[in-house]
């Protein structure tokens, strides 16, 4: 029986072995190399040289741009006016990916919180039944969890630990070099976010803007743990945020469509140029362009990071079942 199990293994790695030859070619591999080599040569060559005539759209960007909507850098009127349209479908691809992310990482229990739901779920269990269903095998991995500051207790405040205290170091945050340059790092990356969300010109406007604020929270996380981020970071703050970030852009496009007849034209005052409030309907569609991708990359990553579980069940899942 021995020999038979032997001689199958070795039949399915023989097979194996072969089928990943299959794939070893070296001219298809050349082939490929080369044919994108040449599609980017073409494209690096074919690009305009200065004193080059300006396509037709741009022209048609440069001469609507401060006239219709009060902007003297033709970039943001592209992305939020004359191309209104398409940056809508970039972002709602953002949202759709946003979703399917937080479908595939979401855990078996209700979730919380992105990250720290192990916690989470031994809180709601000892709330439900305490103690009644724990076995010594719970037990043991919640004490070690304990032991590692991942218990019911909240971790110790690192700024409240005076410097130079001997180890173990139980908090989340880094040192406390790491953590001031965080902090002041953070607060310039707030700044430009907003700015860029806010102004939006030369370019700017909330696609990274959002990305910007994004970083920050990750920067915040990193450094300082996740108790310092863990009120912003929730599902029940970022998802209902996210989608009123949505249904925004979907009011001003339809409002536009109700009122001039396009979708995204613009309907408010136009402002005085080079200003805050000049751009028209673009700021408002800006700001909810923030909205939603400062929050959607934040669901996508910390999700990410939360999870906690394999979809392919374990051996102990499988003796339960």
């Amino acid at each position: 029986m021995s020999s038979d199990v032997a001689a199958i293994r070795h039949a399915r790695k023989s097979e194996a072995h072969a089928a990943g030859d299959d794939w070893h070619r070296p001219w298809a591999a050349l082939s490929l190399t080369g044919g994108t080599a040449a599609a980017l040569l073409v494209g690096v060559l074919g690009l305009p040289r200065e004193g080059t005539p300006l396509p037709e759209v741009a022209r048609h960007a440069l001469d609507i741009a401060l006239p219709i909507w009060g902007q003297a850098d033709p970039v943001n009127e592209i992305v939020y006016g004359s191309r209104g349209f398409d940056t809508f479908g970039e972002t709602f691809i953002l949202l759709a990916a946003v979703i399917a992310v937080s479908t595939l990482a979401r855990s078996r229990e209700p979730r919380r919180e992105y990250v720290g739901e192990a916690t989470a779920g031994r809180q709601e269990q000892a709330e439900i039944d305490p103690g009644g269903g724990e076995t010594e095998r719970d037990r043991q991995t919640r004490r070690a969890g304990e032991a590692e500051g991942e218990g019911n207790e909240p971790l110790p405040d690192p700024d409240a630990i005076p410097l130079g205290t001997p180890a173990p170091e139980r908090a989340e945050a880094m040192s406390v070099v790491v953590r001031v340059a965080a902090r002041m790092a953070a607060i310039i990356l707030a700044v430009a976010g907003i700015y860029l969300g806010a102004w939006g010109y030369s370019p700017g406007g909330g696609f990274p803007a959002g990305a910007a604020i994004t970083g920050v929270v990750l920067l915040l996380y990193v450094t300082l743990g996740r108790h310092a981020v863990s009120p912003v970071v929730r599902p029940s703050v970022l998802e209902p945020t996210e989608i009123v970030g949505a249904f925004l852009i979907i009011a001003i496009g339809l409002a536009g469509l109700a009122i001039k007849g396009s979708l995204f034209a613009n309907w408010v005052p136009l402002g005085e140029p080079d200003t805050i409030l000049a751009g028209g309907t673009n700021q408002p569609y800006s700001l909810a362009e923030f909205i939603e991708v400062a929050t959607g990359l934040t669901i996508a990553v910390f999700a990410l990071l939360g999870i906690r579980h394999d979809w392919a069940p374990g051996p102990e899942e499988d003796d339960d079942r």
